[in-house]
């Protein structure tokens, strides 16, 4: 065939050859002398043709990705970061140069084109379902579905009806047969978000599912064959559970035949001038406006932030900005809490005190010190109130009056994945 022809040495464009395929599917979908029948036959060969040149060129990609891994060790972060996207790794939004993501990257890289289990773990808001997308988009499955489930989400006595559907009459409310999610995910990708929320009866039916690739729907003796590849994802420390008992460890194992662990947006700081600048053009598309300009002093702050949440929360202050601010954001579209003290607001603040009265002024630099200390304490327990009582001994009820009283919200320092 010409289009497999090639000049000088003997590579094949597999983008540009998808894109002849596709050309000839779209002709003969309309092509008038054919008979429906024959050209519906033509239309099934191209489908067969495009899939099996999907497979080779992923084929391919992991056999270069995993050839070039000893040259790899002697890059340079940034010739790492080329490299991937020289590979035409698929990557939705924007990555910089730290080793530790690039090493995560690359590991996924290498496990999108197999069919093995890949467990995500690391901080909320560091982009596990992002690099769970990544694994899906460059895999051999990219052209089929990708559905979501956070395990955290789902009732107890909602789980196995949600990932294994059930028929109609199984339970009160069952009026129907229904799907679940690994039927929907069938030939595609399931992504199980906050895995470690996942109680232990669900934990034995997901097992099951990773041995043997077969379901039973709620009220069915049928069993039913999938082919669904699994991702999972956390913010726990898996092992340290079932340690404790409380996550099954041969499911742990299972999961995790690969393993990719993310970094924290404070361990990968080169990313966050890239970031602000994506999220601020992103925010822009949405709000209808030009992106919005930051001053260099939010800037100089955005950039040496600590970021508690990661980089959900970096995306949560940009788009607040960009709608609270006109042309030009600065410390005051902050929220509150986040806003430093500037010299103005010292000076100001001085002033209001000098005109209280000792015992007011004791009071007031009370409450910014304990208001202080509680700040300090929910982002180094990632907004778990329980465990910073814990921590200070004092009774949870009246921890959380404090936090009310300061106007503290612990959702706002939690771990989400």
């Amino acid at each position: 065939m010409k289009i497999l022809e090639t000049r000088g040495e003997s590579a094949i464009s597999y983008g540009g050859l998808i894109e002849k395929i596709e050309i000839l599917r779209s002709t003969l979908r309309w092509a008038s002398t054919l008979e429906r029948p024959q050209i519906q036959k033509l239309l099934n060969q191209c489908n067969s043709l495009r899939d099996e040149v999907m497979q080779l060129s992923h084929k391919e990609r992991f056999v270069t990705a995993s050839a070039t891994d000893k040259s790899r060790r002697k890059q340079t972060a940034v010739e790492r970061r080329k490299g991937l996207l020289e590979r035409s790794f698929v990557f939705e939004g924007v990555f910089g140069e730290s080793p530790k993501l690039l090493d995560a990257l690359e590991i996924a890289e290498k496990a999108a084109p197999t069919e093995l289990p890949v467990l995500i773990d690391g901080e909320s808001g560091t982009g596990k379902e992002l690099v769970a997308k990544v694994i899906h988009a460059n895999g051999s499955r990219a052209d089929k579905a990708y559905i979501s489930v956070n395990c955290g989400a789902i009732p107890d006595n909602l789980l196995e009806s949600e990932l294994f559907g059930h028929k109609r009459g199984a339970f009160t409310g069952a009026t129907s047969d229904r799907r679940g999610k690994f039927e929907t995910a069938d030939k595609g990708t399931i992504f199980l978000d906050e895995i470690g929320e996942l109680p232990l009866p669900g934990q034995v039916k997901l097992l099951r599912v990773l041995q043997s690739s077969e379901i039973q729907r709620v009220g069915s003796d049928e069993v039913i064959g999938v082919d669904t590849r699994i991702v999972a994802a956390t913010n726990k420390d898996l092992l340290d559970m079932c340690h404790k008992g409380t996550f099954r460890e041969d499911l742990y194992y299972r999961l995790g035949v690969i393993h990719v662990t993310l970094p924290a947006l404070r361990e990968r700081k080169d990313e966050i001038p890239l970031l602000i600048e994506y999220f601020s053009d992103e925010a822009a598309e949405q709000l209808h406006r030009r992106p919005v300009k930051l001053t260099r002093r939010l800037r100089t702050f955005l950039m040496n932030y600590a970021y508690p949440g990661n980089i959900r929360e970096l995306r949560n202050l940009i788009y607040r900005v960009s709608c609270l601010a006109g042309d030009s954001a600065d410390f005051e579209h902050l929220p509150e809490m986040l806003r430093p003290v500037t010299q103005d607001a010292e000076e100001e603040r001085g002033e209001d005190e000098a005109q209280l009265s000792l015992s007011e002024a004791k009071r007031v630099a009370s409450d910014a010190a304990e208001r202080r200390f509680l700040e300090r304490g929910l982002q180094q327990v990632g907004g778990k109130v329980s465990e910073l009582a814990r921590q200070i001994e004092m009774n949870r009820s009246h921890l959380q009056t404090l936090l009310k009283k300061h106007g503290l919200q612990s959702k706002e320092y939690r771990a989400k994945s």
